[in-house]
């Protein structure tokens, strides 16, 4: 079992990020995780809040072994074929160390805020999907001809190509059985989720049919859910041990609102059993 740490940037200033993430990789984690956004979503509306992207590469420079992402980055905030090059220069900085995590969007006051269009959700959804393919063409081919309903690419290059071969892991965060898992069984390499154990299982249940009937091995989906550390240190160990017999190879802790000490303390006595 692979462990990530959620280091978001929510009232945070960079010395303070430095600091997680720098903490992060000398405690072992595999990866640290910011967000996409451009406000805080909880406490002071005015305070710190870094864009994740240009964030992720100034992390890149301070650290050396820990891998990155953005959990997720919403499509509807930058065209797929800029993302894709905004991700292959962190690919580059990182040294191979970027895990790209895209998904449909669901702040809309913040699109409404800031006068990014909001579509609804089942454009949001064909764009994600439109959007991951344009990126994956951009990362891997010279010349690149796309004619989508949302994008399109004219034979189009972009180097230098990922430090990752064929492109670092495409990671889908999504939810919806009907419009989203889909998606993420045609596309993904890496599935994020939020929910309960039983809601969780059931939709990994669901995604090896989906990824069957899309052509896929359903094995080759990495499936990744949050794990809260504010919880009982008994109720983290079971609620990992169900994700795994699930099939979910990745967790993602979440910075307990306790503080650092609570981290520590998991960091020494719980980590190791999990990631074993």
């Amino acid at each position: 079992m692979r462990i990530g740490l959620d280091t978001a940037q929510h009232q945070l200033t960079w010395t303070e990020l430095v600091e997680r993430v720098q903490f992060a990789e000398s405690a072992g984690f595999d990866g640290a995780w910011v967000f996409d956004h451009f406000t805080p979503l909880y406490g002071a509306a005015n305070g710190p809040c870094m864009e994740g992207w240009t964030l992720l590469a100034g992390l890149a420079a301070v650290t050396s072994r820990i891998r990155f992402g953005v959990l997720v980055t919403g499509i509807t905030y930058r065209h797929p074929s800029i993302l894709a090059t905004e991700a292959i220069t962190v690919d580059q900085i990182s040294n191979g160390r970027l895990e790209i995590g895209v998904g449909a969007a669901w702040h809309e006051p913040e699109h409404e805020q800031l006068g990014v269009p909001f579509p609804p959700l089942k454009e949001r959804a064909e764009r994600l999907e439109e959007g991951v393919q344009v990126m994956r063409l951009l990362m891997t081919k010279d010349r690149a001809t796309f004619a989508g309903r949302h994008y399109q690419l004219n034979k189009a290059s972009y180097h230098p190509r990922p430090v990752q071969r064929p492109h670092p892991p495409i990671w889908i965060g999504a939810g919806g059985e009907q419009l989203m898992l889909p998606i993420v069984a045609r596309q993904a390499d890496a599935w994020h989720a939020f929910g309960s154990d039983d809601s969780l299982a059931r939709k990994s249940r669901l995604l090896d049919q989906l990824a069957e009937k899309a052509g896929r091995d359903p094995k080759a989906i990495l499936r990744s859910a949050s794990l809260s550390l504010s919880r009982p240190w008994d109720q983290v160990r079971r609620r990992s041990a169900q994700l795994r017999a699930a099939g979910f190879g990745y967790l993602i802790a979440e910075w307990p609102s306790e503080g650092k000490r609570r981290l520590d303390e998991f960091v020494e006595k719980v980590m190791p059993e999990l990631g074993a």
